[in-house]
């Protein structure tokens, strides 16, 4: 009997519910396993309309919809935060995580009722399913939220509304629904967030560091925006077109991002910068090392695309080949982990402004690098870049840091969580640097037994779990700060789930193996 990915990739993620809702459970718990429930139901109906080629925006075409795993990320992440806030009596971010998981369970819901309002013929059993979670979800949100809570949840709700329109719109089958539902979903969590805060400025109060990431998401929404709808009318390839473009980049920058970040700091950002990267000599060192490794990667590329020119038959790069980049990334990470994780999350947020300014490159062709890059980058595409944007390279920074950009420190006690937590900003580097970075190695060498449905491999999956076992022993070696207080089940429990879920999900593993890692270590 032919089994299917979809069912397993489901049930996989129902295990993950249900490991999470034995340690925590509350009120929102019964909406969060009707959500999954009707998620699966809904993604039935929207994979068999993207197959029949009825979805009203074109999506990624080589995945299912994802609305499953999607859908549990925002309400689990919110549900697992609240526990630990909650523990360390910290009662703002105990409130704030409850508005994560509404927010999260209403942007599920809405995406759902678009799928079900454009499948012909409506499917009633589905739909009487998803009306009864809602309701479920609208009681508690009712019973739980204040008014202004429930407000900044509708807000969150219509600026996504919008960028769902611009973005499926103006980057057709670039993501899956699932995808489109993570990634926007997040953006308009952080646009939300950094307006609420602006309109606050007297309430606005917490490490500096943590404002860089929503200033430079929403700058770079900006000018990505802003260009994707001026190049509409007019060539962007031209030297004036790309003069332009430098130069509105550098207004953006220098003009209303530097003192917006300035309003929150309270210092000009490029003076506390470089206060803040001279502090001692082993940030520069770090920084050093890091221009390094960035160094390496650059030759990688150059020399992959030499031997493309040079009449190797071999027109794209290798899996093997890859996950050299993966490695790399892996050695950048883990020393900022052990000695500086300040100055790891402003470099990873630095990184990220970088990456998105050289794809609106790339994108809209503009001199001189332009086309530069875009020859390069062609030669690491795969089935994943099917669309007009180039996102991998993303998608593997956003996996490593968001660890290191969700780490709950104000419901820490000392900083450091307890048990499994400490491990929680390693997240990144366990599931995507070392778990599938060994899953695609092994499994594509040595690999003969395949995992029914896939072309995933058993063996690949199994060095992938002992991998990450080793490397949890190793960070227990090296870095003192982690006591996981007999919680070893627990961990190579959630590796080995995670690890099932990369072998048969369709979606960025890269995106959604690190945030369902977090998840679980976070209890």
């Amino acid at each position: 009997m032919e089994i299917n990915p979809v069912l397993v990739e489901s049930s996989v993620v129902m295990a993950m519910v249900l490991c999470v809702h034995m340690v925590v459970w509350n009120q929102h718990s019964w909406c969060t396993i009707a959500l999954v429930i009707q998620a699966f139901y809904v993604q039935h109906k929207w994979d068999r309309l993207l197959r029949s080629g009825g979805a009203v925006f074109q999506f990624r075409p080589t995945a299912n919809s994802g609305i499953v795993p999607a859908s549990m990320v925002m309400p689990l992440l919110g549900l697992v935060l609240k526990e630990k806030c909650s523990a360390s009596g910290n009662v703002y971010f105990e409130r704030f995580s409850m508005v994560v998981t509404v927010t999260g369970m209403m942007l599920a819901l809405f995406l759902s009722l678009i799928a079900l309002g454009v499948t012909r013929p409506v499917p009633t059993n589905t739909c009487v399913i998803a009306g009864m979670a809602g309701a479920a979800i609208l009681y508690t949100t009712k019973q739980t939220l204040t008014v202004s809570e429930v407000i900044e949840v509708l807000e969150v709700l219509l600026i996504f509304v919008y960028l769902c329109l611009i973005v499926l719109y103006l980057l057709p089958r670039c993501f899956t629904p699932g995808e489109a539902l993570l990634i926007v979903g997040g953006i308009s969590f952080i646009v939300n967030q950094l307006i609420k805060r602006s309109l606050s400025l007297s309430e606005a109060k917490g490490d500096p560091v943590n404002y860089f990431l929503p200033v430079v998401v929403v700058g770079s929404l900006l000018l990505g925006v802003f260009f994707a709808l001026l190049f509409c009318f007019m060539e962007s390839e031209t030297w004036v077109s790309s003069l332009f473009f430098h130069m509105m980049t550098a207004v953006l920058a220098l003009g209303i991002l530097m003192p917006w970040l300035s309003l929150f700091i309270g210092r000009h950002p490029i003076m506390w910068l470089l206060d803040f990267v001279t502090l001692n000599e082993k940030r520069l060192c770090l920084l050093g090392y890091w221009l390094l490794l960035a160094s390496v990667a650059t030759c990688v590329v150059l020399h992959q695309n030499y031997k493309r020119q040079s009449g190797s038959k071999k027109h794209q790069a290798s899996t093997i080949v890859r996950k050299y980049f993966h490695l790399i990334i892996v050695a950048t990470y883990v020393p900022g982990l052990l000695y500086d994780r300040q100055l790891l999350h402003v470099a990873s947020v630095g990184c990220l402004a970088l990456f998105l300014v050289m794809e609106y490159v790339r994108y809209f062709r503009i001199r001189p690098m332009g086309q530069l890059l875009r020859q390069l980058l062609t030669l690491f595409l795969d089935e994943r870049d099917s669309g007009p944007l180039i996102l991998t390279h993303v998608y593997l920074l956003l996996g490593m840091s968001l660890p290191i950009w969700l780490y709950p420190a104000p419901c820490a006690p000392k900083g450091i969580l307890p048990g499994a937590g400490g491990l929680v900003p390693y997240a990144g580097v366990l599931a995507v640097g070392v778990g599938d970075t060994v899953a695609s190695v092994f499994g594509s060498t040595m690999g003969e037994i395949r995992w029914p449905g896939t072309k995933k491999t058993m063996e690949g999956t199994a060095t992938s779990v002992f991998a990450q076992i080793i490397a949890v022993a190793m960070f227990l070696i090296f870095d003192g700060s982690i006591n996981l207080n007999s919680t070893y089940s627990w961990i190579v429990g959630s590796i080995t789930l995670v690890a099932m879920l990369e072998a048969y999900t369709s979606q960025i593993d890269n995106l959604f193996l690190p945030l369902y890692l977090f998840i679980l270590l976070l209890l």
